[in-house]
């Protein structure tokens, strides 16, 4: 489980770097600048969201289920949160229009959320010996 974490942590960081690498240099004559505003906001959560992966698989204090759980939750409100902020802010360019299914951007965001109550409620079942 924690090379699975490892490598998905691993993954979406690096897309997150080429992501927001795309949307520095190359949306910028291509769409309006709260359109990149809106991108970067999914590159910025899919960071932070790969850097939770790499955390929690290195981490020795959670149980596999609790990882296995976090693991699903991160990817899937990763692909729906930035993924369909992604589509959004480059609706444009498209032929497909994104905001159709622009309604799972909040789904995502309860999965992205749930991965931290999940980590949350693993920590608060930590027994201290003090």
């Amino acid at each position: 489980m924690n090379k699975r974490l490892l490598i998905l942590g691993s993954v979406l960081g690096f897309l997150s770097v080429a992501f927001g690498a795309f949307g520095a240099h190359g949306l910028k004559a291509l769409v309006s600048a709260e359109a990149v505003a809106t991108f970067e906001t999914g590159v910025r959560y899919q960071m932070y969201h790969a850097i939770l992966l790499l955390i929690v698989g290195g981490l020795q204090l959670l149980n596999k289920q609790t990882k296995n759980l976090i693991f699903y939750l991160v990817l899937i409100g990763v692909v729906l949160f930035s993924g369909s902020i992604y589509g959004l802010a480059t609706n444009t360019l498209t032929a497909f229009n994104f905001k159709s299914i622009g309604f799972v951007t909040p789904i995502g965001g309860l999965f992205l959320l749930g991965s931290w109550v999940v980590l949350i409620i693993d920590f608060l079942k930590i027994k201290q010996n003090n």
